[in-house]
Order: C-alpha cells, then structure tokens, then sequence
C-alpha cells in the first residue's frame, strides 16, 4: 500500500484531504502534520474526523507522496525537503503554479525559495494536462478560481472561436478564505452580504493569464477578473463573457447548438466534467468532484457566455489533488472521488 501524508491537516483542503483518503483503497494515510495542534489525535481536533485513528506529528515520517495544503510561502519552504528525499509532492498552495519567479513578489509578497522547481513542476489541471501529471515528481494544484474560469474557457480557446479580451466574474463562498478569522469573513459582516474585492487584480489573475496563454501561445490575452464574496459556506459559481470571433459560428440559436456540442466533444470522456444543459449552481455539485459546464451564444451582443460551478473544496482544492495523486502513482483516476452531490 502507498502511503501518503498531509502537511497542514487543520485547514479546511487539509481536512478534506484526510475524509476522502481516509477510504481511498489505493493509499494508506500514515502522516499528518499541523503546526497548531501537535501531538492531539485527529479527532481532538476535528471531531467529525474522529474514526480517522492517527496523531499530528510535528513533522513528515517516512511517506511515498505528500500533499501540502500549507499556504503560500510556508508551504515551498515545507515541501523542499521532501523533494530532496525523493518524494512526490502536491502543493496546494500557489507556490509552484507560476513560471516566473518574478511573479511572486508582485503577487504573493514573497521571493521564490527555488525558481529552478518551477519549469519542473506540473501544472495540475488534469482536464488539460493529464500526461505530463502522469510522469510527475512535483505537481502544482490549481487555484479554485482558475479551475472554474480554465475549464469553462478551454475549449473556446483551443478552437479560436473568441476575442482575447476576455471577462471573468466569479462567486465564492467563504471557505476559500480560510479559517484564519477576519473581519469580512465574520459572519454579522458576511451573513446577507456580498461584496467585490480586489479589482485591482487578484493573485489567481496571473495563473489564468499563463494557463490561456498555453492553450494559444499566439493570442495576447487581456483579461478582466473580478471575485465576489457570498454568505455561503462552499462553491463558485463562475461566469465567463467573450466577444466570438467573426465568422467562426453562427450568432444564433443554431450557434448555441454548435457551441455546445463543441463543448461535448471537448469533453467527452472526462469523469469529472459534465457539460449541462441549463445553468448550473453551486449545489448541483457542493461535495463532488465535478465541474459543472454550461456554454450558450448572447445573439444580441455576438458574446460567448460560459457559466461554471464547481465545489471550491473538492474540484477547487482537495479532490483535485487527490484526482493528480491517483495519475501520479498510476491508479484509476476517479478513486475516492465518485460521489454524488449533497442537496440541497
């Protein structure tokens, strides 16, 4: 049995990490680690985790693969060691999903530990980048907001059907912040409220950029996102606008048709993508796996509309880096990872 381990259990990915490898029947779950709370059983901490029978230990013990879900910074300087001992890893964090350490500064405040690892790792939206996550040592788990804006966008990109100028408006719920308390998170401020932030250019905006730049290395893509936060506990809903490129399809209900079996075939057998026939929400997936996909044609404006959800703890953290573990150590790709959704 290939044994795994958690650095960062106690964070909110962390702790989904632990429920879904906890029976997962391809791996053991043998180390957890938390800076907080070393030295407690699991279930002291996280009650609902109680039937997972392990102890925090304040470092790594003797794994094969490793999931780091400590955040950014803190979470290269962690993962460093267990490269060097020859075990794989999966960051969670930001720390290795940018190519250019110059990037780091500018949006994460920090100078990279190591800029060689990053034209090694592997970015690991599987949709897109399944072989090269098959064969990888270091694999960089994608944002939760670039998983929902990538994979309602891919497929338009690949086939050049809009304009690179390209709108992006999500809504998250406030698990993507964390448990660290703060003011905008506090719920007599969040409860009935929603509210945009950092319009100025949030930190997943460069991850976007370079992942649609090589989806169309020749396209120079100008890209406008814009998150919102909503009093709910987990989801993003997202919503992608572009105007089509003249003449590639019709600008009418006979191009929303094309549009959207486009969008299938693109698709077509991805276990976790589920192209939708009417817009989906936030609960049609809250606990999978799953990104729900909806592309449609505005015959009024000429634009593409592609709306996106997905469940920012599993498909946007957790479940995906599970979904990169199995590639990784040549297991079925769907393990632990087949579940309906919880509703309502």
């Amino acid at each position: 049995m290939v044994k795994v381990g958690i650095i960062n259990v106690t964070g909110y990915v962390g702790m989904e990490l632990a429920r879904l490898l906890h029976r997962h029947p391809g791996v053991e779950l043998s180390v957890i680690t938390g800076r907080s709370a070393v030295g407690q059983k699991l279930g002291e901490v996280l009650p609902h985790l109680a039937e997972i029978d392990l102890v925090i230990q304040p470092q790594l013990g003797d794994v094969d693969l490793v999931f780091s879900a400590l955040p950014h910074k803190t979470s290269a300087e962690a993962v460093l060691p267990a490269l060097e001992r020859g075990i794989k890893v999966v960051d969670i964090s930001a720390d290795f999903r940018l190519k250019d350490a110059e990037e780091y500064p500018r949006w994460y405040d920090f100078a990279h530990p190591e800029p060689r690892l990053l034209e090694q790792a592997v970015y690991g939206l599987v949709e897109l980048n399944r072989p090269a996550i098959a064969a990888a040592r270091l694999v960089a788990n994608p944002g939760c907001y670039p998983t929902g804006a990538l994979l309602a966008l891919a497929p338009a990109v690949k086939e050049r059907l809009i304009e690179p100028d390209i709108v992006i408006d999500s809504k998250s719920g406030f698990s993507g912040a964390g448990r660290t308390l703060s003011l905008t998170t506090h719920f007599s401020e969040a409860n009935e409220n929603v509210a945009a932030y950092a319009l100025d250019g949030h930190r997943h905006l460069p991850e976007i950029v370079q992942e649609l730049a090589k989806l169309d290395p020749e396209l120079s893509f100008s890209v406008t996102f814009v998150p919102h936060l909503v009093p709910m506990s987990r989801g993003i809903l997202t919503s992608c606008y572009a105007r089509l490129a003249e003449g590639k399809i019709a600008q009418d209900e006979k191009g929303r048709e094309q549009i959207a079996k486009l969008y299938r075939e693109f698709y077509r057998g991805e276990p976790f993508i589920r192209v939708v026939a009417t817009p989906p929400q936030t609960k049609h997936c809250w606990g999978t796996n799953l990104c729900l996909v909806y592309p449609t044609i505005d015959v009024r404006t000429g634009r593409l509309i592609v709306i996106s959800a997905i469940d920012n703890l599993i498909k946007g953290g957790a479940g995906q880096a599970i979904q990169n573990m199995n590639l990784m150590l040549g297991l079925a790709e769907g393990m632990a990872l087949e579940s309906t959704a919880v509703y309502p």
